[in-house]
């Protein structure tokens, strides 16, 4: 079954006190870009989480983004110790300075400016590596259940315009002999309205039948026609992912369309033919959508 290329996952990875969460996003897009967000401290994954995305993504633009969790706290307090000790110097020799009561509290040496920093906790990567992969794994488990049900809406609504197709295909099938019955019928009336009453030369009227049936045959459009529904159906129903195949057949089948226009000399399937090149539209819209 087709999968769409648009969806969301979300997950959390753990380990050895490590904790991450990522969240996958996806767009369409021609080929399978990755974007990566992570903390600094985790920016040397970015390689491995990229091959993980492209081992179970085939198109997209994907955008991941990774941040640490609480576990032991990605932000620990750092104390200057030698600051802190010149703080309490100095406080002590104003206080005696100034004759005050008490004593150098450490309330006031810890609150004094750049004794206290809050700085991100170095990370273990020993216990970082698995905890990404896992928390992107599970995102990516997510994104793709979203996509693959998305891929199934994509897929009815695709076989219900290739069953349009397909009977707009057999109406120009139906059509165009009838087109060739009544030429041949106004060619005959005309050469005998020119003529004034003479009868025609049947080896010339039948050659100038037989010119026209050749222009306006569209006996090979048709049959390629039928081979690009068969196809489709085929990469509806299979599990590669299969959007730039299905690109490519529908450029060819409007391609086929267009050369039926084009010969066409009859109104009926001239209708038909704007008809086809809407449903084709239509069909190729969705199909920028599938992976």
């Amino acid at each position: 079954m087709i999968r769409s290329m648009t969806g969301f996952g979300a997950g959390h990875g753990a380990a050895s006190g490590e904790e991450v969460d990522a969240e996958v996003r996806s767009v369409n897009h021609k080929y399978c870009e990755v974007k990566i967000r992570l903390p600094r401290e985790l920016a040397a994954l970015e390689p491995e989480l990229a091959r993980q995305v492209k081992d179970r993504l085939a198109r997209g633009g994907v955008e991941v983004s990774v941040r640490r969790g609480a576990g032991r706290g990605a932000i620990a307090p750092r104390v200057d110790l030698d600051l802190a000790a010149e703080y309490a110097r100095a406080f002590e020799d104003v206080r005696r300075r100034v004759g005050l009561s008490g004593e150098v509290s450490l309330d006031a040496v810890l609150s004094a400016e750049g004794v206290v920093t809050l700085e991100e906790r170095v990370v273990a990567m020993d216990a970082a590596r698995p905890a990404v992969a896992e928390a992107v794994a599970k995102a990516l488990d997510a994104l793709s259940a979203m996509r693959e049900r998305e891929g199934r809406a994509l897929a009815r609504d695709l076989e219900g315009r290739l069953n349009a197709v397909e009977a707009l295909v057999r109406r120009v099938e139906v059509l165009s002999p009838r087109s060739l019955e009544v030429y041949r019928d106004r060619l005959a009336e005309r050469v005998q309205e020119l003529s004034r009453g003479l009868a025609p030369d049947p080896v010339r009227l039948a050659t100038e039948i037989a010119l026209f049936a050749d222009r306006v045959d569209v006996s090979e459009e048709m049959t390629r026609l039928h081979s690009h529904l068969v196809q489709m159906r085929g990469l509806l129903g299979g599990n590669e992912p299969a959007g730039r195949k299905m690109d490519f057949l529908v450029q060819e089948m409007h391609r086929e369309v267009n050369t039926v226009g084009s010969k066409s000399q009859s109104a009926e399937i001239a209708g038909a033919v704007v008809e086809l090149k809407a449903e084709i539209e239509r069909m190729r819209e969705q199909v920028q959508n599938v992976e």
